[in-house]
């Protein structure tokens, strides 16, 4: 019975008690935070993210499903081979239309058979 009489400030053990309640809820916090992080292990969303875009330094990382792949540039801009393919229009309600060029739509229909 002198358990019940003892005052709870006294008591150490309370203190105690108190910092494990805190601690649960901080790493209740950092668990939620990390299944809310789009590249989470357990996503199976597919996410592509882009840092530091249009700079020398840009990074590219595409997550797949449990796949990432990482991209980075290189620095220089338009490198690569390949060819005019048509032009694109900026519509005055900011939508684009493309439109390919006249050789390519006749070689289509040419090899479709129209």
């Amino acid at each position: 019975m002198r358990f019940l009489d003892e005052d709870e400030e006294l008591n150490p053990m309370m203190s105690t008690v108190n910092l494990v309640d805190v601690f649960l809820v901080v790493i209740g916090a950092l668990l939620i935070s990390i299944a809310q992080n789009p590249l989470s292990p357990f996503a199976a969303d597919s996410v592509t993210i882009i840092k530091n875009a249009g700079k020398e330094n840009m990074e590219i990382i595409v997550k797949d499903g449990e796949n990432i792949e990482t991209y980075k540039s290189n620095g220089s801009i338009g490198s690569g081979d390949g060819k005019k393919a048509g032009i694109a229009y900026r519509m005055d309600d900011g939508s684009i239309v493309y439109v390919p060029e006249e050789k390519e739509i006749a070689k289509d229909k040419a090899t479709s058979g129209e």
